[in-house]
């Protein structure tokens, strides 16, 4: 069985559809959220209600959370962002009845999700929602020892937007280094999936993985989607700071 595995969506509705296109080409039906459905971006209900009609199931993310709650430890971009997408949620955008669903969908996500040796989160293993596990953390052989010891075999995640797969007491390969098809081994590893609305590791395409479970390998799909669009419409929203729509033109 083929799933789409997406994450940090951020509100970007262009970047969103074209990834379910990209996915319906790849002649699968099952998809899987892992999170920051909202977020920085300018369409933030469409993004919730696509989710949460469409995905098998969906983790916390850390903006997701946010929105719910006092933000912790936003900078003053992302936090006035949130406060924005309160708004968009509170006013009934949409279909009205729907005001409720959708907080009480945003209120039940959970932090995690165990199947055997597949392990679904937002952040990382040790901290489903909050804690970042960049590239570099790889030379931090204490952290990746113990987030490794908290996983049966693979943990799929997102929340640093920054596409990889990290390798038990090994390295971290971008997807370009293993010609975006990894190989689900013997050995241990925590796949980062990307991000779909805002990618920063200097690609502006939108980021997803195909997860094989019949041939045991994952697939990255980048996919192109018209960025002007999104950024003309963070311009117009005057709680939306510019930066988050350039941003997108250089995936950082």
């Amino acid at each position: 069985m083929k799933r789409a595995l997406i994450s940090d969506i951020h509100g970007n509705y262009e970047a969103l559809l074209a990834v379910v296109a990209d996915i319906k080409e790849q002649g699968i039906s099952t998809v899987i959220c892992l999170g920051d459905i909202v977020g920085y971006g300018p369409n933030p209900v469409e993004c919730l209600d696509y989710v949460m009609d469409k995905c098998e199931f969906t983790i916390l993310g850390n903006h997701d959370q946010a929105t719910l709650f006092d933000p912790d430890s936003f900078n003053p971009v992302a936090l006035k962002a949130i406060y924005w997408t309160r708004t968009q949620l509170e006013k009934g955008i949409g279909v009205d009845q729907r005001v409720d669903v959708r907080w009480e969908f945003l209120g039940g996500l959970p932090r995690r999700h165990d199947e055997g040796r597949f392990v679904f989160v937002h952040g990382s293993p040790r901290d489903p929602t909050n804690e970042y596990v960049f590239p570099e953390d790889i030379y931090e052989r204490n952290k990746m020892d113990a987030l490794f010891n908290r996983i049966e075999k693979f943990c799929f995640q997102g929340h640093t937007h920054m596409p990889g797969v990290f390798v038990e007491k090994g390295d971290f390969l971008p997807p370009e280094e293993c010609n975006y098809l990894y190989e689900l081994n013997e050995r241990k590893a925590m796949i980062n999936v990307g991000s779909v609305g805002q990618p920063r590791d200097g690609d502006p395409r939108a980021c997803y993985v195909v997860l094989d479970d019949e041939e045991d390998k994952i697939i990255y799909r980048r996919v192109a989607y018209p960025v002007s669009v999104t950024r003309q419409k963070i311009y117009e929203i005057p709680d939306l700071d510019n930066m988050l729509g350039d941003r997108l033109i250089a995936g950082r």
